[in-house]
């Protein structure tokens, strides 16, 4: 197959689900995929995961990727219903709580990747403004792109998409990404470096408890605002720990590039006035 239909569909917000599409084809110059990406926005309602499921499928894809929050939810859950039955790979993204539909998953043949460290955001009236909400989600990216986590989501997809492209359609991931998971993909020459980009990680990862906490668990407004707004603080000391990572590799000429080709494949380079082989 020359063509790759890969349709996204997007039920409310994780870090990973904004840069899905754009870690793909970064560029836009791909020649081998084609893109359909339809959201029901910030909404996870079971309708919602009905309606975009129906409307990726008049794009007729060769594979169906469906990211969220919280797969076991109502709305995730309700958008897999509606492709079960459909022959072509299936992939769920999503954040640590969908680790409990694992072994549901790998039973009707759905891959999965869940990012440990794409943590629950601080979802209080009395904290949680727009702007907030922007500045959480930075933070969270320059995470998640820095440690390595998005490499693993963006390789993993590439497998799907190139066994597609062999004529084969039976790889889809099965993927948990941890600490060592992702500082592994991200390749580190500098062990400083490494050190940064794990503890950056293990803090995001932990955002996650500190925000359910605060959003679920405590009612009291004068104890849960204070639960959230650490949460946040934390992200935003793991994205300075991650930046500082990234500035180690820098100093050293050493960062990691991984680039698409127009044709797809995977090219590589290190030195920054190199070109990638």
């Amino acid at each position: 197959m020359s063509d790759i239909r890969v349709g996204l569909a997007k039920l409310g917000n994780i870090g990973t689900s904004s840069m899905l599409d754009l870690m793909l084809d970064e560029r836009a110059e791909r020649e081998d995929v084609d893109f359909r990406v339809v959201s029901s926005g910030p909404k996870m309602g079971d309708e919602d995961g009905e309606d975009i499921v129906d409307k990726l499928l008049d794009f007729n894809p060769d594979l169906i990727i469906i990211s969220s929050p919280n797969p076991a939810t109502p709305g995730p859950t309700a958008a897999r219903e509606a492709v079960k039955d459909i022959d072509i790979p299936r992939i769920v993204i999503g954040d640590a709580p969908g680790t409990k539909i694992q072994e549901d998953l790998e039973n009707i043949g759905y891959g999965y990747i869940f990012v440990l460290a794409d943590a629950m955001i601080g979802a209080r009236r009395e904290f949680l403004d727009p702007i907030e909400m922007a500045i959480f989600n930075a933070d969270l990216i320059k995470v998640l792109s820095v440690t390595g986590a998005f490499r693993v989501v963006q390789e993993e997809i590439d497998n799907t998409i190139s066994s597609l492209k062999s004529g084969s359609s039976s790889y889809v991931p099965e993927k948990i990404v941890d600490r060592n998971t992702a500082v592994a993909a991200a390749d580190f020459e500098n062990p400083y470096a490494r050190a940064k980009a794990m503890a950056a990680y293990e803090m995001a990862s932990k955002v996650a408890d500190l925000d359910v906490e605060g959003c679920f668990r405590v009612h009291e407004e004068k104890e849960y605002v204070p639960i959230v707004a650490s949460a946040h603080e934390m992200m935003n000391t793991a994205a300075s720990l991650a930046e500082e990572a990234r500035k180690l590799e820098k100093g050293e000429d050493s960062v990691l590039r991984t680039p698409h080709a127009d044709n797809g494949d995977m090219l590589k380079k290190r030195k920054l006035m190199k070109s990638p082989e």
